[in-house]
């Protein structure tokens, strides 16, 4: 079979509330995150790579009206402004060794909470493990009120693909995702990995995404792993 050049190109993903699928798995997070206040003023959202936290952040700002920085932008001259109106900051613990941003967010906490806005902050583990090297910012990040997003159910695993095919405008086999759901590793990126793979295969031998790809795909990167440990 003619095998067809594939390129990597961007899938459009979709942010909405109407997008972000509940199950138990992250039914807390999404409360606390339509609660109309929060203890402090002040909410930490943790979980594993792909487990919604980008997604429910923008949710959060969209319906606050609030704005969202990456911690590793954040520069002080920014922070006078993002104070202005309710702000999430995603990937604190990425400036865990940064004293310059660490500063920063310790700045926007206070301005911020004076200015009587909410502070979103998010990171994959839960606080204490983020090892803040200024000793005042992690004790007020480990003071926050915490909410946790957990691995997925098998109803949450099945939406996260459907939304994943969708958001690659992929259309799989009827048979696919409930395959995929019972025989892959069950986790976020496990399941952004498989739905990327499938993609690959689908367009350089112009094929369907049908369940005997899906076994293929599963078996590839199976192998991968094994090849790697």
């Amino acid at each position: 079979m003619a095998t067809q050049l594939s390129f990597d190109l961007p899938s459009k993903t979709a942010l909405g509330r109407e997008d972000f699928f509940v199950s138990p798995a992250n039914a807390l997070a999404v409360a606390m995150i339509s609660a109309t206040s929060w203890p402090g003023n002040k909410l930490v959202l943790s979980g594993p790579a792909g487990a919604g936290k980008t997604h429910l952040a923008h949710v959060w700002a969209a319906e606050t009206g609030g704005q969202i920085v990456r911690s590793t932008a954040l520069r002080h001259d920014d922070v006078p402004e993002l104070a202005n109106t309710p702000v999430a900051v995603e990937d604190v613990p990425l400036i865990a060794g940064d004293a310059e941003r660490q500063n920063a967010l310790f700045h926007l906490h206070n301005l911020a909470l004076a200015e009587g806005n909410a502070l979103l902050l998010t990171g994959r583990e839960a606080p204490t493990f983020w090892g803040l090297s200024l000793a005042d910012l992690q004790s007020r990040v480990q003071g926050s009120h915490h909410v946790s997003l957990e691995a997925p159910d098998d109803a949450l695993l099945g939406a996260v693909l459907a939304k994943l095919f969708v958001d690659r405008q992929l259309n799989p086999g009827p048979d696919v995702i409930a395959y995929l759901v019972k025989h892959m590793d069950r986790s976020f990126e496990a399941a952004a990995a498989v739905v990327k793979h499938l993609d690959d295969l689908a367009l350089s031998e112009k094929r369907e995404i049908t369940r005997v790809l899906a076994v293929r795909c599963l078996n590839t990167l199976q192998a991968a792993n094994n090849t790697e440990d």
